[in-house]
């Protein structure tokens, strides 16, 4: 199909009216909560900063791969596949855009719509402009306008947890993909270590009230103290403490601080800005839910969902979700 035709498959996805340029459309860019405004912005200055870095293709690449782990597509082929059978695919959240330019590359076929809450939208929309079957909306993923069971495939990924309502969110997703086989995958933050909650909770209320230089400055400190944690090489056996949340074992002594006390995210393959931009993107939102194994479970299950597959790590559970088969 030519550009045309997918907008005329985009107004029909959309309940409401949209004005699309290009392959660009204003959906909303402010809220009416303060904090999901808040973190609007700082999302808008994240992807800012990090649209001018060296480092994007290193990034892309890793959370490709991650992206075929976290949701059980196994490889590039197997997600391929998936996409092969859906008309119409939404990334929800897509800040600049790769992901869902590579769902539209593997899915030419397809409509797919990229929205996001913050400015990151329209650098998208510029990024990735030669793609006739690619749209970026700037909107609320936890009310997008779309219609009923209008979308096939809805990927929420890393996003979810920086909503103002989660569940709600959630719901709308749940509401949008397709009844028969349509499915949702989305991304959880994982509850951690009780020392590491509270100091993050803590943190986060502090930073809501810094000024921007400050929340980068404190980034780059954090980066550099996982740097130089890393650096020192150090492994040790740690305790099992069950009433804090800290779980033995053998630990690298950043990844023992990193998971139960101060989050200083350091990767050298990822590079310096990319671990920076890493801390700024977990201190400086003030919306950053967490989340038990328990209470994702039930998020799907109070909206009609079955798991399709689920995976869960340290930092985080992931799934696909589709709505319960309607009994005969």
């Amino acid at each position: 199909m030519g550009s045309e035709a997918f907008i005329k498959q985009l107004q029909q996805v959309t309940r409401v009216p949209l004005a699309i340029s290009g392959n660009f459309a204003m959906h909303s860019n402010l809220s009416q909560h303060a904090r999901q405004q808040q973190t609007n912005e700082v999302f808008s200055a994240k992807w800012d900063r990090y649209q001018q870095s060296g480092e994007q293709q290193r990034l892309y690449d890793f959370q490709r791969d991650w992206y075929l782990k976290l949701y059980g597509f196994g490889s590039e082929d197997g997600l391929r596949a998936h996409l092969a059978r859906c008309q119409v695919v939404f990334d929800a959240g897509s800040g600049l855009g790769y992901k869902a330019a590579w769902f539209a590359d593997l899915a030419p076929h397809a409509l797919v719509i990229g929205m996001d809450f913050s400015d990151a939208a329209q650098q998208a929309a510029r990024n990735y402009a030669g793609r006739p079957n690619l749209f970026f909306i700037q909107g609320d993923i936890a009310a997008t306008g779309f219609g009923d069971g209008s979308v096939d495939f809805a990927s929420c990924d890393q996003v979810i947890m920086h909503t103002e309502n989660p569940e709600q969110a959630f719901a709308e997703l749940a509401r949008i993909v397709n009844r028969v086989d349509g499915e949702v995958a989305c991304y959880f933050y994982a509850k951690k270590a009780l020392p590491r909650e509270l100091l993050d909770d803590h943190f986060r209320r502090l930073c809501s009230g810094l000024e921007r230089k400050q929340l980068w400055e404190m980034s780059e400190q954090l980066a550099e103290l996982g740097r130089r944690l890393s650096a020192l090489d150090v492994q040790f056996e740690a305790p099992d403490i069950p009433l804090l949340g800290i779980k033995g074992g053998r630990y690298d002594i950043q990844r023992f601080i990193y998971w139960n006390f101060l989050k200083c995210f350091w990767n050298e393959a990822l590079g310096r800005e990319t671990s920076i931009v890493t801390n700024f993107d977990w201190y400086s939102p003030s919306n950053a839910r967490r989340f038990s194994e328990a209470e994702v479970h039930t998020l799907a299950e109070v909206n009609g969902l079955i798991g399709k597959f689920f995976h869960r790590e340290e930092a985080c559970y992931s799934g696909r979700f589709a709505h319960r088969p309607v009994a005969a």
